[in-house]
């Protein structure tokens, strides 16, 4: 009987060996060979809507051709969430598999400290534990010690920042993501924040020598640029051209065939500044956004073709989603251009309504997951850790990843849903838990972010006069209707809930 949550899209037929992705957990007589352990490949775009995927929206203005066929060979998920409506929480939660919420709500600013404490243990680490090589490539923004560089006296100036000479630049950058389990490093931190430069391992590449001057200007929004040191000459159109450049070259290293490996590659697009390269531009016709996420895709295309030139497509699993929604340009972007990036979702990237949290999420893996399946099975990005070490067969130290629920059985097709509950939080104060098909959210309002007043009459958006919401979601995933009065009782008991989940 099939599973209510799965449907097979574009005929593909069932691989028979699917099942042999649970034979990694069990035990085997001595002298039986172990199936190769895969390589991982984890992609995170930056504040992508759930609406921007081709094969999820079919009124999407954006090619996503290369995302479209990686769902075509793996499975989607179209309630999958991030744990916070913005970047650096989700970002923790992701590799450590505990929300953000246990420890902060804010992003990392500009020269921050990492979020990390010695006591994690992150995704990275449990990778190198089981004899993977691990990488980060791209976006880290979870924080480094710059105070290790920074000169006694020097100070940041208001508007202006620090000034290129306020740091050693020869100096190496602790704490950064070789202090949290990866083996390489190579990107500029985060693209809208200061130095502007490229970081390799713990070290600039060249040191910042001029103060921050935008280029080129972005093509939608504003540059969201903080004042700061940058290296002469520095693009911002350049960047996610040379951050999948470096990806394609590790692929190709001799050692990528002889040892296991953890790639995480985490995108600094599609998030401003909105800077396509220059064939990318006029692609779609969703804009500057829709050009940047198209270019994106392009990119994810290159990595998929050297994955298949070095032979290393069929023991690789693969993993898209999103740090969180898309960002508030995405209000005028439905008017202007007439593409929904939050697609039929509530809220924007910050909000605790679903489209702040809910996000594209693709899973890969030949002769493990069933081609073409779209599953409706409720799950959280912070559900990798634990599923990575049940592939792993690594039995992960008490307190450790303590959100995360092994979803194998999902991704196999075994079963149709293991994660029961959610809770959706960014900043204090607004909370919502998510209990099967039901929504509790405990304030007036599920937006951080200032709606325009003429999307929010288009929308027939305005605040709870109850000063909460309960919504049904399998029937109102718009969030529209608020079901408070009618199910009085219901709300009580997930209001109960919503805190004990926080307190305990």
């Amino acid at each position: 009987m099939p599973l209510a949550s799965l449907s097979v899209e574009g005929g593909f037929s069932w691989v028979p060996w699917v099942l042999l992705g649970s034979v990694m957990s069990l035990q085997v007589a001595p002298g039986t060979p172990r199936p190769p352990r895969p390589n991982v490949l984890l992609v995170y775009a930056d504040d992508m809507g759930w609406g921007d995927l081709g094969v999820q929206n079919t009124e999407s203005k954006i090619p996503t051709p290369n995302l479209d066929r990686l769902a075509a060979q793996g499975m989607r998920f179209t309630d999958a969430h991030s744990s916070s409506g913005i970047c650096t929480p989700s970002r923790f939660a992701l590799l450590t598999g505990m929300h953000h919420w246990r420890r902060f709500h804010e992003i990392v600013n500009a020269f921050g400290p990492s979020v990390f404490v010695p006591e994690d243990l992150t995704m990275a680490e449990m990778f190198r534990e089981c004899g993977y090589d691990t990488a980060c490539i791209g976006k880290w923004h979870l924080g480094w010690d710059w105070e290790a560089l920074r000169r006694e006296g020097a100070s940041a100036v208001e508007g202006v920042g620090y000034a290129p000479g306020d740091f050693d630049w020869s100096q190496p950058i602790p704490d950064g993501p070789l202090a949290h389990g990866f083996d390489h490093y190579f990107g500029d931190d985060v693209p809208n924040f200061p130095p502007y430069g490229w970081i390799q391992d713990d070290r600039m590449v060249t040191a910042p020598t001029v103060p921050l001057v935008v280029a080129p200007r972005p093509t939608e929004g504003s540059p969201e640029s903080r004042p700061g040191p940058m290296v002469e000459g520095w693009r911002q159109d350049m960047v996610m051209p040379r951050l999948t450049a470096r990806v394609v070259e590790w692929l190709k290293e001799p050692v990528r065939t002889e040892r296991p490996f953890f790639l995480f590659f985490p995108w600094t697009s599609p998030h401003a500044p909105i800077t396509p390269a220059g064939e990318f531009r006029g692609t779609t016709k969703a804009g500057g956004y829709g050009d940047f996420l198209h270019q994106s895709d392009a990119h994810l295309g290159e990595v998929l073709n050297a994955l298949e030139e070095r032979g290393l497509t069929e023991n690789t699993l693969i993993v898209f989603t999103s740090d969180n929604g898309p960002e508030a340009y995405a209000y005028e972007r439905t008017r202007a251009v007439n593409h929904r990036s939050m697609g039929p979702l509530r809220g924007v990237k910050r909000d605790v309504f679903e489209g702040g949290h809910r996000v594209p999420f693709i899973v890969s893996w030949p002769g493990h997951i069933k081609p073409g399946t779209v599953s409706s099975a409720l799950i959280s990005q912070v559900d990798l850790f634990r599923t990575f070490a049940k592939i792993l067969n690594h039995s992960l130290p008490e307190g450790v990843a303590r959100d995360s629920l092994d979803q194998l059985p999902v991704w196999e097709s075994k079963s149709d849903s293991i994660r029961q509950h959610h809770v959706h939080n960014t900043y204090p104060g607004v909370w919502a838990l998510r209990k099967d098909h039901w929504l509790y959210l405990n304030a007036a309002k599920g937006t951080h972010n200032r709606i325009p007043a003429w999307y929010a009459a288009e929308e027939s958006q305005a605040e709870s006069e109850e000063g909460a919401w309960l919504f049904d979601l399998s029937q109102d995933l718009s969030q529209r209707t608020n079901l408070l009065k009618t199910y009085p009782t219901l709300a009580a008991t997930l209001a109960k809930e919503l805190e004990s989940h926080r307190a305990n």
